[in-house]
């Protein structure tokens, strides 16, 4: 069994990659095969689980083609000691943790870390600077004077990136230190798999002692009471215990529906770091140095001026989508042999040229401002004067009048027909107000990023 499963697991890491492979696929040991069912021994329930959700099809294939026989089904038996005991099998980082099984549980628990993501290669501009010295700061191990960390922002503005570094860090400082990173969907994965099994006592001593817990897109959990409270009472046990715990979520914890109130505040408590959209220096920065790294990977490729600065200007909505631009671009300018032209990223990129594009329209600007002050939508164009109607609308026309191409007429026609005068007095009045109240800039600057994400 061990010949046969080494040579399949030799296989399955060129296919699934090594970080999944070291993580999920090393720590298995095949001890049986009969009647087209392979049993495993597996650490945790949890990889187990992960292992039969994600990588049962390559598994079968594999055995089926080395073995020569037909293999249908997957079984599991939870032997934490064969990993452990077993350094030829464990996980490439588990020499350093033979000697503690329980942090080899722990990280078992929690979602792989990317080994791209450090803070090496995390390019940092002016909308991410505070982030990143906070990030840093906990990376450090010593005791910080926010308890949590709390990033938030929209899709692709560097979070998840940000809390890897973090965990790598940590650990690089601290290598007998327990560290647990996962998604909020995970956290409530494993404690309701903790509730099925009786095992909720075994899931509470996990999750209370580890010396940084890091828990991504906490907004998943909003709405579900029973894995909030324990989310709850997870956090307070740690923050007693003086341990650090980081959060990532999509916005700020008092603009998340369905979480609870003393959850909200307790994640406000910490330091609250917003993660702004990209400027173009910041853009053009990280394109810069993806573009180090892919001329490393396609050596002779040669990429012609202003390339770089068109993608930097043509697509703004997130840092995903433009490392998935240029790694797109780079891979057909080698398969075609052609230099990285200016006519070869317009026609190679059209699709995310198109989608860039995208224009903001008034009648969505109206609804998201609607929505954010808690007001009618018939009552953002109709005749309604009072305080609590007509500031949204005036901050509806000033937010038209920036992120849309229409004239003040045509802004003035979806306001119910109002003069183009009252649209010039509305957007002068929200820009008068924003210079000294602080409040409305930054609900100008949340309702811009939602708009624009």
């Amino acid at each position: 069994m061990d010949e046969l499963w080494m040579q399949v697991s030799a296989k399955l890491e060129g296919a699934v990659g090594a970080n999944n492979h070291d993580r999920w696929i090393k720590p298995l040991r095949l001890t049986a095969l009969d009647q087209g069912v392979a049993a495993f021994d597996a650490p945790t329930r949890f990889v187990s689980d992960w292992v039969n959700r994600h990588f049962a099809r390559q598994i079968l294939d594999g055995l089926a083609e080395a073995s020569g026989t037909r293999v249908e089904r997957l079984r599991f038996e939870i032997r934490p000691e064969r990993v452990a005991n077993n350094p030829e099998r464990a996980p490439a980082d588990s020499a350093s943790r033979a000697a503690a099984p329980a942090a080899v549980a722990t990280n078992d628990l929690g979602a792989p870390l990317d080994q791209r993501f450090t803070f090496d290669n995390f390019v940092v501009g002016k909308p991410n600077e505070l982030a990143h010295a906070a990030a840093r700061r906990v990376a450090e191990g010593e005791r910080v004077s926010f308890n949590p960390l709390f990033l938030y922002g929209g899709v692709g503005l560097g979070k998840t990136h940000l809390m890897h570094a973090i965990a790598h860090e940590f650990q690089r400082n601290h290598p007998d230190a327990k560290v647990l990173y996962l998604s909020a969907e995970q956290f409530m994965y494993r404690f309701i798999q903790a509730l099925r099994e009786s095992t909720i006592m075994d899931f509470k001593e996990m999750f209370r002692n580890v010396h940084l817990l890091m828990v991504d897109d906490v907004q998943f959990i909003a709405g579900k009471e029973s894995t909030q409270e324990e989310f709850f009472h997870t956090f307070n046990a740690l923050v007693d215990k003086g341990k650090q715990i980081v959060i990532s979520a999509d916005r700020a914890p008092g603009e998340i529906k369905g979480l609870e109130e003393r959850i909200k505040s307790r994640l406000s408590c910490g330091l609250l770091v917003d993660l702004h959209p990209t400027t173009y220096e910041l853009r053009l920065g990280i394109l810069q140095s993806k573009t180090d790294a892919f001329r490393a990977q396609y050596p002779g490729l040669s990429i012609a001026p202003g390339v770089l600065e068109f993608l930097a200007h043509r697509i703004t909505s997130n840092v995903r989508v433009l490392e998935g631009a240029l790694q797109r671009l780079f891979a057909v300018a080698n398969l075609t042999h052609r230099e990285i032209t200016q006519d070869l990223t317009q026609d190679c990129l059209a699709d995310i040229l198109r989608a860039s594009d995208r224009r903001v329209s008034v009648e969505e600007i109206q609804r998201k401002v609607a929505d954010h002050y808690n007001i009618r939508l018939s009552d953002m164009i109709g005749p309604k004067r009072v305080r609590n109607v007509a500031r949204p609308r005036q901050i509806a026309m000033y937010l038209s009048k920036q992120l849309t191409s229409r004239s003040l007429p045509e802004i003035g026609r979806r306001f119910g027909g109002r003069d183009h005068t009252t649209i010039m007095h509305g957007v002068r009045k929200v820009e008068e107000l924003a210079a000294g109240d602080e409040t409305l800039a930054e609900d100008l600057d949340l309702l811009r990023r939602l708009l624009e994400a």
